[in-house]
This record gives structure tokens, sequence and C-alpha cells, in this order.
């Protein structure tokens, strides 16, 4: 019985493979001087306790290079439909070789975990957790999710990089956010080749119970932080993805974790704000405009019809600018989004 059992095991390893024998450990926190050096971890961090008493889970990556250096850090899908950072994480992680790394990069690729389950963008207590920070200990279940993730990972991060895509019925550009005022993240940020860069510090609130972005909690500890939009929800594009993995694979040599040179290519359309503009009225909603469109002040964007197919409103563009996001919903109540606009700061 013993020879068939260990036999029955063997024969299972060498099927599915060690990796998915071993079992993935799971931390209460993370501490980096424990890792051995030179190779790739894969462990679960806890975050807070579920209905059943389990731990709350969030999958971590950690390429391990030298001690000298410093520590990237790459979070994906705060929101739980923003899929398109996690593959970036992934096929990042398969390229290196912490063998030959200096510092430490540090992933988690999928922050979000509850709602990536449930194919739903904001935790569980429908808040959107990327509006919480610093959170609060004893606060409520996203309060205290915000406190777990500020508390547990973002300190361990010199640089940092929170990757996005749209929301539900919206698509975007792949654009980046970041204080293109610092040196540092202005030259992140342009290693990364977005189409469209939004300059600014990530300080927006939104609503009574809002808090700081991840990234500017994170700027506020000292962590040259920048946020990076990968186009669109709940899928995975490859040309965004593709495009993540070699604008962070560049900005590896340029931080200094692998070795190689890495070309800084000049900032385009940069932009000095940004908002989004939305309907008065309720119908069914056609956006006329383009992703990286260039508009001018006046330009037709989407007109609004009634179930009768009667034109209700016309949106014009209030200000040149240019195409950021755009509804890709036809159906609205008042309020809805109609497009992201970016004011840039050299008109063409």
């Amino acid at each position: 019985m013993k020879i068939r059992i260990l036999l029955g095991f063997l024969i299972m390893t060498s099927i599915c493979g060690w990796s998915q024998v071993v079992s993935v450990p799971t931390l209460d926190s993370l501490v980096l001087s424990s890792f051995e050096e030179g190779k790739i971890h894969k462990v679960w961090l806890s975050l807070g306790d579920d209905g059943f008493a389990n731990p709350i889970q969030v999958p971590v990556l950690i390429a391990k290079g030298s001690n000298e250096g410093k520590v990237l850090g790459l979070t994906a899908a705060i929101h739980g439909n923003e899929l398109n950072g996690i593959a970036i994480i992934q096929k990042v992680f398969a390229s290196l070789d912490a063998a030959q790394m200096k510092g430490t990069i540090i992933a988690i690729p999928g922050l979000n975990s509850l709602a990536i389950a449930n194919q739903r963008r904001e935790f569980v207590d429908q808040q959107d957790l990327n509006r919480l920070f610093p959170g609060k200990e004893n606060g409520n279940r996203s309060q205290q999710m915000a406190f777990q993730i500020g508390k547990k990972i973002i300190p361990l991060f010199d640089y940092h990089i929170d990757l996005h895509t749209a929301s539900f019925g919206r698509e975007n550009t792949l654009y980046g956010r970041g204080d293109m005022q610092d040196e540092t993240l202005s030259i992140m940020i342009r290693i990364l080749e977005p189409d469209i860069i939004v300059s600014n510090k990530g300080e927006a609130s939104f609503g009574e119970a809002s808090g700081l972005t991840l990234r500017a909690f994170a700027m506020k500890k000292g962590v040259k932080s920048i946020t990076v939009e990968y186009g669109n929800p709940q899928v995975f594009q490859k040309e965004m993805i593709d495009r993540g993995v070699v604008g962070i694979q560049n900005l590896l040599k340029w931080l200094d974790f692998v070795k190689g040179e890495a070309k800084i290519p000049p900032a385009k359309n940069v932009c000095s704000r940004s908002y989004w503009l939305f309907t008065k009225k309720g119908g069914y909603l056609e956006v006329h405009v383009s992703l990286n469109q260039v508009v001018k002040k006046g330009e037709l964007l989407a007109t609004l019809r009634n179930p009768f197919g009667e034109v209700v409103e016309e949106y014009f563009a209030p200000e040149s600018g240019i195409v950021i996001g755009k509804s890709t919903n036809p159906v609205n109540i008042s309020g809805g989004r109609i497009i992201h606009l970016g004011v840039l700061e050299s008109r063409p």
C-alpha cells in the first residue's frame, strides 16, 4: 500500500510538475530578509479574515536579487475588474532571472482578491478601495482592508507602479498619472511610454467617505509612485499587456535592477489636468470621438437619444484637449459618463 501511494505521488508530480503539488505558504507579514537571494518566491499574504474565519489572501511574487539595491513594488487590480495588470506582472516575472538581479521586486497580481473572484470592481461592501487610504485599523470592512495594504505592503517599496484599467462600460488609452515636476517620476512614466500623461499628485478625493488614492498614500510615505492605466476592464488585451511588459522591463534597467541600457523617450501628450464630461439627461448615448483623438473647443463629442430615436441632447467639447477614455455603454441615466478629456499643456 505504501509503495502504491509513493508511486502515485511520483506519477502525479511528473504529470503536474513540482510547483503544483507544493503548497504556497500563507504569511501574516513580509519580512524581506527572510527570503533567499537569487530566487523568485511565491507566497500568500493575509490581509484580514473572511466570513469563515479564513485569511483573506492576496498573491505575492518576490524576486529577491542581491541585498544591494532598492525595492520596486508592482500592484494590480485594486479594482477587481482590472485584469491586464495581472497578466503584465505574470509575464514580467516569467522573464526575470533573480540570480542576476540587484534589489528586490515585490508584485501583487491581484490586490482586491475578493472582488476579482466575484468579477466585481469594488470591495465586498461596494466601496472603492482606491479612495480610502490610509484606511482605519478599527474601521469598516473596506477601511480595514485599505489599512492592511497600507501597513503590510506599501512601506516595503522605494518605487511603485500601480496598474489599472478602465471600469465597466468604459475604455481607456494607455495613459500614465504622476507628478511630472518630480524628475524621477517623470522619467519612470516616460520609460513606460504611455500614449498620454496626466501630470498630478494623485491627491483628488471623491465623496464624503473618500481618502487618498493608493498612489498618493505611497507618495506621502516617501515612495516614488506612479499609476498607469492599461486599457479596458475584465479582459486580457495582448497589445496592452505586451506594451506593459516591455515598459517595465526597460524601467528595471534604468532603476538598475537588471543589466542593460534603457532609452528615455520624450514625454508626449502631457496634460496639465483632466476631467470627465457627464450627461444631463438619460437615454441612449452615441460617442462620436475615438481614444487618443485630439478635439477642438466646440467639436461634437456625443449625441443622446430617447427610446424613440429623437435627439435629446448633443455634447460639445468645452475646450480643446485629447480623449483619454470614453463610455462604451449606450444606456445612460442622467449623470452618465461621456468622455474623459485631457487638457494638453501645449495644444497642437
